[in-house]
């Protein structure tokens, strides 16, 4: 049945003054499995688009991606994904759930791009055929302490020389652990200051660390 099996519904999201779709399953809280919840902490956060997501997809809406390569780690439902293969980049999506993966596809396809591939991926097992990227990207994935270290050693392993990560986060204590961990990983680190989606008035701030391998 594929991704339809959910009933996906449309959300259009204005992202730097162009409309893009997504389709996601209405019920977010529908799809808790708590056998999964307590063998390996899964909870279906795949299933929304958070603010996160959109004011990462805001910064990635002006680059020029044409001959770039990008990464996008915990991709959920893709919405910086999305942005990035419209600005041209050859996109690889990954996420811990394959559920997420068939709604990067299912999205991609209803947006007319074809230029996303789309990966399941265990950060603590990292594929030695992953490779490394002009641009890493997340959003909204450093929601326990752990994750810290184990999103910087990802980084470490994926970006190129010379590249630029920019992880999304709306300020969550338990991010604070990131720089420092990214920094012990060999990466630079500026936090950019925290705003919210160009259209929202109201809700979560959100700051994207701008991380680079040197050279």
């Amino acid at each position: 049945m594929g991704f339809e099996r959910f009933a996906p519904v449309e959300r259009v999201i204005d992202i730097d003054g162009t409309p893009i779709s997504i389709w996601r399953p209405p019920d977010m809280e529908s799809l808790i499995d708590l056998t999964a919840f307590e063998m390996d902490e899964r909870i279906p956060y795949w299933a929304d688009v958070w603010e996160s997501a959109i004011v990462l997809a805001e910064e990635i809406a002006p680059l020029d991606g044409r001959g770039l390569s990008l990464l996008e780690l915990g991709c959920g439902l893709g919405l910086p994904s999305l942005v990035a293969a419209r600005a041209g980049f050859a996109v690889i999506a990954t996420d811990y759930e394959e559920p997420a993966l068939e709604g990067v596809r299912f999205n991609a396809a209803r947006n007319g791009l074809t230029t996303i591939r789309t990966r399941e991926f265990d950060w603590r097992n990292i594929p030695a055929d992953l490779g490394r990227y002009d641009h890493v990207v997340a959003a909204d994935v450093l929601y326990e302490s752990h994750h810290a270290e184990a999103l910087a050693g990802v980084i470490a392993r994926t970006l190129r020389p010379g590249g630029l990560a920019m992880v999304a986060d709306p300020c969550r204590q338990k991010a604070a652990g990131f720089a420092p961990a990214a920094r012990a990983a060999g990466l630079g680190v500026v936090k950019q200051q925290a705003r919210r989606p160009r259209a929202a008035t109201d809700g979560p701030v959100v700051e994207i660390y701008h991380v680079t391998f040197p050279r």
